[in-house]
């Protein structure tokens, strides 16, 4: 029977949805830890035929790799920066990934959203305003009549213009020459340049996907550009951020605010984190896709991977040459 591991399921939340009686016949471990040690990790995993990741709570290094002689399998979903793809090649080890082509996470554009509302309206500071019995702490603001700025024009990221239309917001993208170029033809309202981007929107909100050639994509430059007032969001990844330039720009002042759900290293299991701490933060623990919903349909595209190969038909292959060569 084949051996399947599950990392970092931290709440033992997919034993209840619907889609994990896809694994029926399959031998199932599931992990509810994380275990950033690679010699323990390499004995945890050494039984197991195939792995599921939890998005990027777990990297799989060459060094990974080249200790589990059983593995043939590794199934996930989306970008996968945290998998060495060379490496599972040349081990033969088959990387699945659905990539959802035209599927936008609602739950990450949700969350997005609601960062941006409890930053405006200091929500985190009126509730412990609250809590501490000194009721109001001061005055937010409304989203009403002011400039919404999305860097990337992609499914997320339109999402997101749906909800701050729906606010009465003011919508303005910037992207890669590309991506405007698709902007502009779908009648969207593109800055002038990337400075006047920065620099008049009320609210920035990055929706890019993490690569090689988008890390560190936002600047220093551009983070000093935004005006005292504005709200920086980011629900996609801490690297599109150059390396300390968030705290430096908090700290400057410019911008004014800014709304995260990623760090640069995760998971964050220390009191007093520069950044997470930071008074000028509302932050949240990578949780924009911790739904039900989002990892019912996650998981059921990552299991259908998993069947599909145990019948010999594996889908959605990255290196296909893995198992061809």
């Amino acid at each position: 029977m084949m051996k399947l591991a599950i990392l970092d399921d931290w709440f033992d939340t997919l034993r209840t949805l619907p889609c994990f009686g896809r694994l029926a016949g399959i031998d199932v471990t599931v992990f509810t830890d994380h275990e950033p040690d690679i010699d323990r990790l390499a004995a945890r995993l050494a039984p197991f035929d195939a792995i599921v990741l939890f998005r990027e709570r777990t990297a799989i290094p060459r060094d990974l790799i080249a200790r589990l002689p059983n593995l043939k399998l590794i199934s996930q979903r989306s970008v996968y920066p945290h998998v060495d793809v060379a490496a599972c090649t040349d081990h033969g080890v088959l990387l699945s990934s659905n990539m959802h082509a035209g599927t936008p996470s609602y739950a990450a554009a949700e969350h997005s959203f609601a960062l941006i509302l409890a930053a405006m309206r200091d929500i985190p500071a009126q509730m412990a305003s609250l809590h501490a019995g000194t009721w109001q702490m001061g005055v937010g603001k409304s989203l009403h009549g002011r400039q919404i700025g999305l860097y990337g024009y992609g499914r997320i990221g339109r999402q997101v213009a749906h909800y701050a239309r729906a606010f009465g917001m003011r919508v303005v993208w910037w992207a890669s020459e590309s991506g405007r170029a698709r902007a502009a033809a779908d009648g969207e309202e593109v800055a002038a340049s990337r400075k006047a981007f920065f620099a008049t929107s009320d609210v920035v909100s990055l929706h890019v996907r993490m690569k090689p050639e988008t890390r560190g994509l936002i600047t220093a430059d551009d983070l000093a550009a935004m005006g005292a007032d504005s709200l920086l969001v980011n629900t996609s990844r801490a690297g599109l951020i150059a390396v300390g330039a968030l705290k430096a720009a908090l700290d400057a002042g410019r911008p004014g605010k800014a709304a995260i759900d990623v760090f640069d290293e995760e998971p964050i299991t220390w009191a007093n984190d520069p950044l997470a701490a930071h008074p000028r933060l509302v932050a949240t623990p990578h949780i924009g896709f911790v739904t039900e919903d989002e990892f019912e349909i996650q998981f059921a595209d990552i299991f259908d991977q998993v069947v599909a190969w145990r019948d010999g038909a594996p889908i959605n292959m990255i290196n296909p040459e893995a198992v061809s060569g």
